[in-house]
């Protein structure tokens, strides 16, 4: 049948998860780190998705597609609160215990190294003397909570900046990439976190390194929410 249903423009998507937290029917997930219409009978047409997108990569169009199916949804609804799924990754609720985790007794003082201010993106410049030769830190907000040596093992020695694709509701790209190109950067690390929500951190930080023009080193290092490095 011919209807209304939403569009994704996969090009536009920064990945920041909100439309797929919208979407009340589970028709949106987040697939390779891009916004994905997984099932088209779920779809209901009425855009509670639109709204939230920082980057209008959500339209409706109206085309072929499957009768939206009410009862499908309800069962799926009900099969998610039973094994306690529903809602955003990111925003899930999670307990853990570090009680027994093994570590050596720390006795000195620890020293911050965040080495400039301002450190979020949104409020550093795009050109500033410690830029300079500087190794770029771009890391997720919750890093340096979700990571207990974030300090030492990532900032030191670093310029740091900061961000959250989905509480800023922005696209990083344009911001980082001026950062890129008006600077004498020396190499690039990302450190986000396992939600799909911070692969709109990733995906700006590659998108500016390529919109850039310059041939950097650069990683991207992900923690997982209990405050591991994955592999």
């Amino acid at each position: 049948m011919i209807r209304k249903i939403i569009h994704i423009d996969e090009e536009k998507c920064n990945g920041c998860g909100i439309c797929a937290s919208a979407c009340h029917e589970g028709a949106i997930e987040m697939v390779n780190g891009k916004a994905k219409l997984v099932r088209e009978n779920f779809c209901d047409g009425f855009g509670d998705c639109l709204p939230g997108c920082p980057t209008g990569a959500i339209t409706f169009e109206e085309r072929e597609a499957p009768e939206y199916d009410e009862a499908a949804v309800k069962a799926a609804k009900a099969k998610k609160e039973h094994h306690h799924e529903g809602g955003c990754p990111g925003s899930r609720v999670a307990q853990f215990d570090h009680s027994k985790d093994e570590a050596p007794a720390f006795t000195g003082k620890p020293i911050s190294r965040l080495g400039q201010w301002p450190c979020q993106i949104k409020l550093v410049p795009t050109q500033a003397p410690f830029f300079d030769g500087a190794k770029l830190l771009i890391a997720a907000d919750c890093t340096a909570y979700a990571y207990a040596s974030m300090h030492e093992e990532f900032m030191r020695g670093k310029v740091t900046i900061i961000g959250c694709p989905k509480l800023d509701a922005v696209d990083y790209t344009d911001k980082l990439t001026q950062i890129i190109q008006n600077n004498d950067i020396r190499s690039v690390t990302v450190v986000r976190m396992e939600v799909p929500c911070c692969g709109g951190l990733q995906r700006a930080a590659e998108n500016a390194l390529r919109a850039s023009g310059k041939f950097i080193p650069w990683q991207v290092v992900t923690i997982s929410v209990d405050g591991r490095i994955l592999d």
